[in-house]
């Protein structure tokens, strides 16, 4: 069985037990479980359900492992001019989720 999800403007395949990257988003105090309502597409043992373009009454479940940066990102201006160099750095940060289960709602 597995998913297709949409979260902040990505699309995720998502299988029961994967750990996932996602885009970081504010939790309420204590909470430990996300749900993810824009899906897609799920295939189970009863078939395949394609959304047009959300599958209405579909969900899947995720429990919080916590807060995570990504690689670092370095950007480099050089002109040819003496002492002419920029450096910038950048690392996203990410909520590190594992998939508990998936509600097809039908």
């Amino acid at each position: 069985m597995y998913a297709i999800i949409e979260n902040g403007g990505k699309q995720y395949f998502l299988c029961q037990g994967d750990v996932v990257d996602i885009e970081r988003c504010e939790l309420a105090e204590g909470q430990d479980t996300v749900e993810f309502e824009q899906v897609l597409l799920i295939k189970d043992d009863k078939g395949t359900h394609v959304g047009t373009p959300i599958l209405t009454g579909a969900k899947v479940v995720a429990k919080v492992n916590g807060p995570v940066k990504g690689t670092k990102l370095k950007m480099l201006k050089f002109r040819r001019r003496k002492n002419s160099r920029t450096h910038k750095g950048h690392r996203q940060e990410y909520l590190r989720v594992r998939i508990v289960e998936i509600h097809s709602g039908a």
